[in-house]
């Protein structure tokens, strides 16, 4: 009963920045529960999978989604989250946490460098974009996730601001979307290595899927800094916790 608690807090912050909160479960579960790591990550990928969709259906209702774009990115982000879900049982436990942590404390430092340069207008046109970008985000972004566990959301964020030039809502939005395949994919890859337990699954998915629906919810009323300083602190914190299995 308490991860279900836990999660179902978790998702509504999930949802309410765009993030698929795997680096987070990960966190949870390892510091926390002393889940191992492999199984800690091939659980998160999974629960991703579900808490994005009930998160991206939220963002399409409130209307902070470019399907089109997002589903284009998405498709390569799951052939590269399935390539690095097979990389990542060949790197050591301790090793791997290492590196989720470092990528996770890095996402959150971009994603703050890059919204304090420019906080866009709502309607400022989405850039003219070429499909090679589009694949190059999704392959790279699928890769590190697949390899690390996480959802990738914040790098995936920085690419649609910087690459693509959607408002920070609608990045949010469709970050949850790209994320969606991605999770698939590497989730496919983490079934098939033995990282997954059912009972586990269902207690962390039962909370953070109806979290994640309803944190989607506020999105769109929140204020721009509100926003922008929950995308930046989901990725820190999540690193921060992990740093206590070293301490």
């Amino acid at each position: 009963m308490d991860i279900i608690i836990i999660m179902l807090l978790l998702g509504i912050i999930l949802g309410f920045v765009g993030a698929g909160g795997s680096g987070f479960i990960i966190a949870i579960l390892v510091t926390f529960f002393h889940i191992p790591v492999h199984l800690a990550l091939g659980t998160a990928v999974a629960v991703m999978f579900f808490s994005v969709l009930s998160g991206s259906w939220g963002h399409f209702q409130a209307g902070n989604l470019y399907v089109k774009q997002g589903l284009f990115i998405g498709l390569f982000g799951g052939v590269g989250g399935y390539i690095g879900s097979q990389l990542t049982r060949l790197i050591n436990p301790d090793i791997l946490l290492i590196f989720t942590i470092t990528s996770l404390i890095l996402s959150g430092l971009l994603i703050w460098l890059k919204t304090k340069i420019t906080i866009e207008s709502e309607n400022d046109p989405i850039k003219a974009h070429k499909v090679y970008k589009l694949m190059i985000i999704g392959l790279g972004n699928g890769f590190i996730s697949g390899t690390l566990g996480i959802g990738a959301a914040s790098f995936i964020q920085i690419s649609l601001l910087k690459w693509i030039g959607l408002p920070l809502r609608v990045a949010a939005g469709t970050t949850m979307l790209i994320i969606l395949p991605i999770a698939l994919g590497a989730s496919f890859g983490f079934i098939q290595a033995g990282y997954f337990e059912p009972m586990l699954f269902l207690k962390v998915a039962l909370g953070t899927v109806i979290g994640s629906y309803l944190g989607a919810k506020l999105t769109k009323k929140a204020p721009q800094i509100i926003l922008r300083l929950g995308m930046v602190a989901t990725p820190v914190v999540s690193g921060v916790i992990m740093l206590w299995n070293f301490l």
